[in-house]
């Protein structure tokens, strides 16, 4: 299949509307980036695509696409459903504008969003994305993602949202992430033994020149 489409693009046609049609969920994950970019924005407005299964680049590049695609209907209530099976890929900044619009986002939706995205959300502006789904929140907060959501924000803040979400940073405190140590030198103990046994001489040798100069 990636074979024949590649060979489609080589022979000058298209990834118009009918082409998207015929490649469809099923090997749209197939298309490589520049595949991707040659993509008409107005080929979207007429299909139906779902990229959840396709990697993050991918979203991310469908994304802009189906935005510019859609960007005449940004303010009607229509939007949404629009531009919901491309959200995957999109940025904070839209997620943000976004959570003005009341679109009751699925929980479901919400924890598949893209990580980056997620994380730079406040707790009003998640609020505004899931409006009457807030409470389903909850029964996530000891998964990932939205247990990493959580770590970052105030708990104050949290508080507010009246759900019950604990494991907030505390007015004062900061949370922090436990530093992954690199394994113990894989050096023979000898090799380490002399090392140590020269530290003191190198030390003494040290002070003297400090100490001539």
């Amino acid at each position: 299949a990636s074979a024949a489409i590649k060979r489609y693009v080589e022979l000058g046609n298209a990834l118009n509307a009918t082409a998207l049609n015929a490649i469809g969920t099923s090997y749209l994950c197939l298309l490589n980036d520049t595949e991707l970019e040659a993509i008409n924005p107005q080929s979207l407005r007429p299909v139906s695509l779902d990229p959840s299964a396709c990697s993050q680049e991918t979203k991310n590049i469908l994304y802009q696409k189906a935005k510019k695609a859609f960007s005449d209907q940004h303010h009607l209530p229509a939007y949404y459903e629009l531009i919901l099976p491309y959200l995957e890929g999109a940025p904070a900044a839209d997620l943000k504008a976004l959570s003005k619009d009341d679109v009751n986002m699925n929980v479901s939706t919400f924890v598949a969003l893209r990580r980056d995205s997620l994380m730079l959300l406040t707790p009003r502006e998640v609020q505004g994305l899931l409006g009457l789904n807030l409470p389903e929140l909850a029964q996530w907060q000891s998964r990932a993602p939205v247990r990493d959501w959580i770590l970052l924000q105030k708990q104050s803040e949290l508080d507010k949202l009246h759900i019950g979400l604990t494991g907030g940073t505390q007015e004062g405190y900061i949370n922090l992430v436990t530093p992954k140590f690199p394994a113990p030198s894989s050096a023979p103990v000898g090799t380490v033994a002399r090392a140590l046994h020269l530290l003191p001489a190198l030390l003494l040798s040290f002070h003297l020149v400090s100490s001539l100069s």
